[in-house]
């Protein structure tokens, strides 16, 4: 296969890598807390023909060389923990982060997974889950009586008792922030698992030491810009016609060889 043929394959298959992600987003563009992904690419190994500062005579050095680059892959994909927009439900149990961290749930397998989907539900026993079904982590149980819920800022819970009980404390919320918030790997429904390259979890109270701050009421809308994503989407169409079209040229060179030779 010619050259130019080859690294115009690696294109093609790197901007249909990319496509896949845009559409990946534009599909949770209404998912609850959902981080927007970035694909990056790096240029493959160059051949060396002439190597930069090689002898070309007794007297002179070659000042560039000659370097011939091999095409491009798509060497990861980025989340974009950027701040979504709020979005006001007034439902006592939606709960959105603003700022740095998650909440923590356990899984049915008991590892810990982290989410900023606020959309929290009560069990049939009134202990606080997610959509799915994990409880938080601490758990957080609502007594039977309570007639309304509120949460602080500061993730403190305090429920207000039939009957004349009063207001009562019956939990804390808790924030778990990463050095390197990228580094979570996405389990889908709205999860990460920690790795080596997020780092350790570091827990906290709601404000305290750079964790962010929960506003009752509210979720966070995905942080996806259609608009952006379409224009992304434009631009990885047209790069994906010129590589092509660029087989096609070296297709052509090479008939033309055949057929005047």
């Amino acid at each position: 296969m010619d050259a130019s043929m080859w690294v115009a394959k690696t294109g093609l298959t790197a901007q249909s890598t990319r496509m896949t992600v845009i559409a990946n987003n534009l599909a949770n563009v209404n998912t609850v807390g959902f981080k927007k992904d970035r694909a990056n690419f790096e240029d493959l190994l160059y051949q060396r023909i002439v190597q930069a500062g090689s002898q070309a005579d007794v007297q002179s050095e070659t000042p560039t060389g000659l370097m011939l680059g091999t095409g491009t892959r798509v060497v990861a994909t980025e989340k974009i923990h950027r701040q979504g927009n709020m979005i006001s439900t007034e439902n006592s149990l939606d709960l959105a982060i603003t700022g740095d961290g998650f909440f923590a749930v356990q899984q049915a397998d008991g590892t810990t997974s982290y989410t900023r989907d606020g959309a929290f539900k009560l069990s049939n026993a009134g202990e606080v889950v997610t959509t799915s079904g994990q409880a938080l982590i601490p758990a957080i149980n609502i007594p039977q009586d309570a007639q309304s819920i509120s949460v602080g800022r500061d993730g403190t819970i305090t429920v207000e008792l039939a009957n004349g009980g009063g207001a009562v404390q019956v939990g804390q919320f808790q924030i778990t922030r990463f050095v390197n918030n990228a580094g979570l790997i996405p389990q889908g429904r709205n999860l990460y698992g920690e790795t080596n390259a997020s780092g350790a979890p570091l827990v906290g109270i709601p404000g305290d030491q750079g964790a962010g701050m929960i506003i009752q009421g509210q979720l966070e809308a995905s942080n996806v810009n259609v608009v952006e994503e379409m224009v992304n989407m434009i631009e990885t169409q047209r790069a994906y016609e010129i590589n092509s079209k660029a087989i096609a040229a070296a297709d052509g060179m090479l008939r033309f060889l055949n057929n005047n030779l």
